[in-house]
């Protein structure tokens, strides 16, 4: 009898610990959807700000049509990019197209006089840096969630429930370099 008492003791634990790891799993999974959502909130505000500063350089510097279309191609490619791995990549091809796109507005100074210019890059330095915020909440919460869904104990519950690791934001080296301006 006793016996038969330690054992559903045994389960009823085992049963309350599996139920547990599961609803922190669940908690941290979402917390990492919530996280992405910022993200996108502040891309969002990125992409519909790009076409109105293209408008405001076209306007300047027509016959710069090469670098006005590719900065549209790059927010394109950005909006449809689907997996977190595929926006990271989108956004560092964006990121590089506004670089040059901004490095082009010096050859022009009636351009960078424009208040309407200035207003605008304003708006995006302010985007960029919101950007920036969300991506390290988002890459620390995903951070969080990939401990919990790797470390032993709760990797077995998460393997039995199909958790998997989240990937990270990380934008490519294109978006971070300086462009080469040669005038």
């Amino acid at each position: 009898m006793t016996a038969l008492i330690i054992a559903i003791v045994v389960v009823a634990l085992v049963a309350v610990w599996v139920i547990g790891t599961y609803n922190r799993l669940v908690r941290s999974r979402n917390r990492v959807r919530n996280a992405w959502s910022h993200v996108d909130v502040q891309l969002k505000r990125r992409y519909d700000l790009v076409p109105n500063l293209v408008e405001t350089v076209k306007g300047y510097a027509a016959h710069e049509a090469s670098t006005l279309n590719a900065v549209i191609e790059a927010r394109n490619a950005a909006q449809a990019a689907g997996s977190v791995d595929a926006q990271a990549a989108a956004e560092g091809g964006l990121t590089g197209a506004l670089r040059h796109l901004f490095a082009l507005a010096e050859a022009y100074p009636d351009l960078k006089a424009s208040g309407n210019y200035r207003t605008l890059q304003t708006q995006l330095d302010e985007i960029e840096g919101d950007i920036a915020i969300a991506r390290q909440i988002y890459n620390d919460t995903t951070l969080t969630y990939n401990n919990i869904v790797e470390t032993i104990p709760t990797n077995l519950v998460a393997q039995l429930s199909n958790f998997a690791s989240g990937a990270f934001f990380e934008v490519e080296d294109e978006g971070r370099s300086v462009p080469r301006v040669d005038l």
